[in-house]
């Protein structure tokens, strides 16, 4: 009876040895995942506050692209009107020269007219290349904010 205790008594501290090493296995988990946990909420913190800064980038975009537009729009407008006023400008040269009365004159403000037209025409042509890579810088925000859907589609299947 007494071995058969001795050997019990063996088996109990075996056992609670085992506890004991399974008991600060547990902890050590809790603590890595607690320390887990504490690392996903700082990565998603991250994450957040770039989706917000490349939202903030997107409407700063949008709003330069409006402006570029409307600076285009303007421009097209006093592009017309340039041209209209060169086509009098030829008319009224034209009605000179045959009167041959203020030739001179009329060639003077043809030449103006021309000369405002393309500065018009110049700034145009770059308002409308900045509205175009305004464009451009606006879809690489967009094509940007769906790849980060994609990655947070991603890990959160993959959790």
């Amino acid at each position: 009876l007494k071995e058969e205790n001795a050997v019990l008594r063996s088996k109990i501290n075996k056992l609670q040895m085992l506890s004991e090493t399974q008991a600060d296995k547990m902890r050590k988990l809790e603590k890595k995942l607690e320390e887990n946990k504490i690392k996903e909420e700082r990565e998603a913190q991250d994450l957040e506050a770039m989706v917000q800064h490349v939202e903030q980038n997107l409407q700063l975009m949008t709003k330069r692209a409006v402006k570029a537009e409307n600076s285009a729009a303007k421009l097209r407008q006093e592009n017309a009107l340039l041209q209209a006023e060169l086509r009098n400008s030829r008319l009224e040269s034209e009605a000179l020269r045959a009167g041959q009365a203020g030739l001179a004159a009329a060639k003077q403000n043809a030449e103006v007219a021309l000369q405002h037209l393309l500065q018009v025409t110049t700034s145009s042509r770059a308002s409308i290349r900045q509205l175009l890579s305004g464009a451009e810088s606006l879809q690489l925000v967009a094509d940007l904010l769906k790849s980060i859907d994609r990655i947070s589609e991603v890990s959160e299947d993959g959790q």
